[in-house]
């Protein structure tokens, strides 16, 4: 699960898992309407397979964008700390972080910077449990060897 260039990947464990589970429900819904849409004892007459493909072509968006919850991706090593949420990739050097923490109340960790300033790691989830546990006691140990002394300016 390590590379050379980093020495913690850490990937949630439940939310691929549910993400999945869901775009495939969402997708079924849609690819089910779409057929039924032309059914005579609906009412509506006026609806063809333009609106079907239209409505099963909405289901594969939908499924799609559902699909980016598993994506996320925290990994760390000598060059600092790497952040992939749904989209963007981003690499924060050890002189730009602060640390990573749970908030109070939330779903994810977070990546701290100077001036209050944070970003949600998706990837380090509460709910897959000792798991997540793990991984942030690893990444404080990488930060304690590969930060050293270098504080961010605040």
């Amino acid at each position: 699960m390590t590379s050379p260039r980093w020495d913690l990947v850490y990937r949630p464990r439940k939310l691929p898992r549910w993400a999945i589970i869901a775009a495939v429900i969402v997708l079924a819904i849609h690819i089910i309407f779409g057929l039924l849409l032309t059914v005579e004892d609906v009412g509506v007459r006026n609806l063809g397979g333009s609106d079907q493909v239209a409505i099963i072509l909405i289901g594969v968006l939908v499924s799609g964008a559902i699909l980016l919850l598993t994506r996320p991706r925290l990994r760390v090593g000598a060059e600092g700390v790497e952040v992939r949420n749904l989209v963007p990739v981003r690499l924060f050097g050890w002189d730009q972080v602060l640390g990573l923490t749970y908030p109070e109340k939330g779903y994810g960790a977070w990546l701290l910077f100077p001036s209050d300033e944070h970003i949600t790691v998706l990837a380090v989830q509460a709910n897959d449990g000792p798991r997540a546990v793990e991984a942030m006691a690893r990444f404080r140990e990488l930060e304690e060897r590969y930060r050293g002394t270098v504080r961010p300016a605040n």
